[in-house]
C-alpha cells in the first residue's frame, strides 16, 4: 500500500515537474522572443502619421503617398492626422508624448531642426525625445506672386519692394518653417522690407497667394505649380541651386542676381524615443523599399520632390548638422530666439 502511494506521489511529482518545465519553456519562449515577435507582428493595427501642418503641404502629401503604399504592402490602414500650429511644434509635441510602440509616426519638414534656434522654450527635446527613422525627400520652394503684382522676375520684384517699402506682404507656413527662412533670407539678401503673414502650413500659404490675400509666397511646388496654368499666380524663381524639371523655364533665384541663395525643404520621419529598434528597422526597411520603387520616383518627380532614403543613424547626423547650420544662419540674419 505504502509502495503504491509512493509510486502515485512520485508519478504526481514527475508530472508536476514536466508541467513546470513546459510552463518555464513557454515563459522563456515568450520572454526571449518578445522583441522578435514584436517585429514579426508589427504592424498589427492601424498606424497614425502625424503631420504638424495643414492639409496640402509637402509633408501631408508625402504622408499620404507613402502611407498608401505601406497600407498596400502591410495590410494595415495608415491614417494621416493633421495637427498644424506653432511652426510644427504642436504636432511634434503630440508625437513626443505618444506611446513608443511604432504606431505613431511624425513627418516633419526642415523647420523641425530650426525651431530650437527660434524659441527659448520648446515642450520637447528635438534630439532626445525622438528616434529617427529615415530621410524621406528633398524639395525646393517656388517663389510665386499673385497675378495682380506687376512683376515678371526676381529683379523686378526687388525693384518694386524697394519702391514700396513695407507695402508688399508675403505668406509663409509659420515662423520656423522652411518657407519662413527662405523668405527671411530673400529679404536679407535683397535688402527689402516686406510684411510677414504666417499661415498654418504650405496648403494654406498657397491658398493665400492664389486667392490674392497676400502678394507673394515661397512654397512647395505641388501647392502652386498646377495654378500657374490658370494665370492666378506667376512663378518668379526656384530656391534650389538647379532649375526644377517640372518648370524648367523658371530660373533659380540665384541666377537672378542673388548669388549663393539656396533653400531646400527636407522631409524626415521620426517616432517617439525608446521605440524598439526592431520596429525602427522594420519602418526604415519598408519606407526605403517604397522610396526606391520606380513608381514612387515618378510620382515624386511630378510634384518636384526628390526621394532620399538611408539609415536611421544617417538621419540623426543630418539633424544635428542642420540644427547647427541654421543656428548660425539665424544669428547672421539677426533673428533672436523668442
Amino acid at each position: 500500500m505504502n509502495g503504491s502511494r509512493r509510486k502515485i506521489r512520485s508519478a504526481h511529482v514527475h508530472a508536476l515537474n514536466i508541467l513546470a518545465g513546459a510552463c518555464l519553456l513557454v515563459s522563456g519562449a515568450i520572454v526571449h522572443s518578445q522583441p522578435a515577435s514584436g517585429a514579426a507582428k508589427y504592424p498589427s493595427k492601424p498606424i497614425r502619421w502625424v503631420v504638424p501642418s495643414s492639409a496640402g503641404g509637402g509633408n501631408d502629401v508625402l504622408a499620404r503617398l507613402i502611407g498608401g503604399k505601406m497600407t498596400q504592402h502591410w495590410g494595415q490602414p495608415v491614417v494621416v492626422d493633421n495637427r498644424p500650429g506653432a511652426g510644427g511644434i504642436i504636432g511634434s509635441d503630440i508625437v513626443a508624448k505618444s506611446a513608443a510602440d511604432g504606431y505613431t509616426i511624425l513627418i516633419v519638414a526642415g523647420g523641425f531642426a530650426i525651431n530650437p534656434s527660434l524659441y527659448k522654450k520648446i515642450p520637447y527635446d528635438t534630439v532626445n525625445d525622438f528616434e529617427r527613422i529615415v530621410y524621406l525627400a528633398n524639395a525646393p520652394l517656388v517663389l510665386v506672386v499673385h497675378s495682380s503684382v506687376p512683376v515678371n522676375s526676381v529683379q523686378e520684384l526687388i525693384a518694386l519692394a524697394k519702391a514700396r517699402p513695407g507695402q508688399l506682404n508675403y505668406a509663409t507656413s509659420g515662423v520656423g518653417t522652411t518657407s519662413f527662412l527662405a523668405s527671411e533670407l530673400f529679404r536679407y539678401m535683397a535688402r527689402v522690407q516686406m510684411v510677414h503673414v504666417p499661415y498654418k502650413g504650405a496648403g494654406a500659404t498657397a491658398a493665400a497667394v492664389i486667392s490674392g490675400q497676400v502678394h507673394l509666397a515661397a512654397t512647395i511646388p505641388n501647392a502652386t505649380v498646377p495654378h500657374l496654368r490658370t494665370g492666378r499666380v506667376r512663378a518668379l524663381g526656384v530656391t534650389s541651386s538647379k532649375r526644377l524639371n517640372i518648370i524648367p523655364e523658371v530660373p533659380t533665384i540665384a541666377e537672378q542676381g542673388l548669388a549663393g541663395y539656396e533653400v531646400v525643404t527636407a522631409f524626415w520621419a521620426l517616432v517617439p524615443a525608446k521605440t524598439l529598434k526592431s520596429i525602427i528597422n522594420a519602418l526604415n526597411a519598408e519606407i526605403n523599399r517604397i522610396l526606391q520603387m520606380p513608381e514612387t520616383r515618378r510620382e515624386f518627380e511630378t510634384i518636384g520632390f526628390t526621394p532620399v532614403g538611408g539609415t536611421s543613424d544617417e538621419l540623426t547626423a543630418v539633424l544635428r548638422s542642420e540644427m547647427a547650420r541654421w543656428s548660425k544662419v539665424l544669428k547672421e540674419l539677426g533673428v533672436r530666439p523668442e
